[in-house]
């Protein structure tokens, strides 16, 4: 029977296996070679509950047989079981402690565990054992992307296209690490590689349409975004991405319109909402503008921007107090938002608060001095010289 069971899961009748070793099984309880190929019948077929049980049966009867050990692994953490995932990997690393899958497998645990840098020690580890493992390199990129290691991880992305120069996935991630490096051109080439290798990659032309935007080409980001959007309907960046680039277009209506089709997709994006606010209240709709800018900050109390946007909108309004209490706010939690200090110096300055409009016009020109934006530099200093 188990002969038989071993012969029709090799010809892919995982089902008639799973029934033969049934067999086998019943005609010796203690069979651990039976539950582990039973097992892993059942895990190919994604009966992932079963496989687990199965596998706990072979390593009962034979304690170090570290292939059950492992590949109950591979099924906890298919299960979300993180835990014993790493469990069984230690152990079967201990097994054998020349496993790179056993390593590399452990570190993907520890990622998905928020635990970065032991994912990385395990990664070099997989490395060591596995020198071309283009993959490996790639997950110690992100990982150590997670820690603020950026030319790390662009170290480790490079190596693995080196290895394996058509993967798009890894140019998709070089391109990200690119990004957080603000090396826009950089990203927007590797992103490019990944949309040549894998065109329909709906991440990679949202990326790059980000790219596009940090770059101020803004009619590209719109052509990427709406590929994005049609390869895949349900792409918030993307419909968000779209939204900030009409924005700097200055095409309100449709930047609105992007704004209010990422909140269908997602209601608790605070982006979406204080981009939104920004199209409404250049169209003019003020009460609306007020009303996302406030659900922002509700969604993301920490958001200056968000406080600060509104602040703008109810000093338009010659709310003051509200608006100072806003700017106040937005200074709370970003002390270098220069544009905050002067915003709330033009309505001290409407208030006849004279001294407190003249600090904070000031603060503000320092603050733009240091961030090398002249001409909020010189317009804060024509402010004091007008109260002056």
């Amino acid at each position: 029977m188990f002969a038989r069971g071993q012969q029709k899961a090799l010809q892919g009748d995982k089902v008639g296996a799973i029934a033969d070793y049934t067999s086998a099984i019943a005609l010796n309880a203690s069979d651990a070679e039976a539950f582990y190929h039973r097992a892993n019948a059942r895990y190919d077929i994604g009966d992932r509950e079963q496989a687990v049980q199965d596998y706990t049966q072979a390593i009962k009867f034979n304690p170090s047989h570290s292939k059950a050990i492992y590949n109950r692994g591979l099924a906890r953490h298919d299960l979300g079981d993180k835990r014993g995932a790493l469990e069984d990997f230690t152990i079967a690393i201990r097994l054998n402690p020349s496993d790179a899958e056993a390593y590399y497998q452990r570190a993907l645990a520890y990622y998905d565990l928020g635990d970065y840098r032991t994912a990385i020690e395990d990664y070099t580890q997989a490395i060591r054992l596995a020198p071309n493992d283009a993959t490996a390199y790639s997950n110690r990129g992100l990982a150590r992307s997670a820690i603020g290691d950026k030319s790390g991880a662009m170290a480790d992305f490079t190596q693995a296209i080196q290895i394996s120069p058509n993967d798009a996935g890894v140019y998709y991630s070089r391109g990200r690490s690119r990004f957080n490096l603000a090396d826009y051109q950089g990203a927007m080439a590797d992103y490019s590689k990944a949309i040549e290798l894998a065109p329909d990659r709906a991440d990679a032309y949202t990326n790059r349409c980000g790219a596009y935007l940090n770059l101020a080409s803004y009619d590209k980001a719109i052509a990427d975004c709406t590929q994005a959007i049609t390869i895949d309907p349900k792409d918030e960046a993307a419909y968000n991405n779209r939204c900030i680039a009409y924005l700097n277009l200055k095409q309100f209506q449709k930047a609105g319109e992007d704004c209010s089709l990422t909140i269908g997709l997602n209601g608790n994006n605070p982006k979406a909402y204080g981009n939104r606010g920004l199209a409404r209240s250049a169209a003019g709709d003020k009460g609306g503008a007020i009303e996302d800018f406030t659900q922002a900050i509700r969604l993301n109390p920490s958001d200056a921007v968000a406080y600060s946007n509104r602040g703008t909108i109810y000093s338009e309004l010659k709310n003051y107090a509200l608006a100072v209490e806003d700017f106040a706010q937005s200074l709370r939690l970003n002390p270098n938002n220069a544009t905050a200090f002067y915003s709330r110096g033009l309505v001290r300055r409407q208030l006849k608060d004279r001294t407190g409009a003249i600090e904070d016009f000031q603060k503000a020109a320092t603050l733009f001095l240091e961030q090398g934006r002249a001409d909020g530099f010189q317009n804060a200093q024509l402010q004091i010289n007008e109260i002056k």
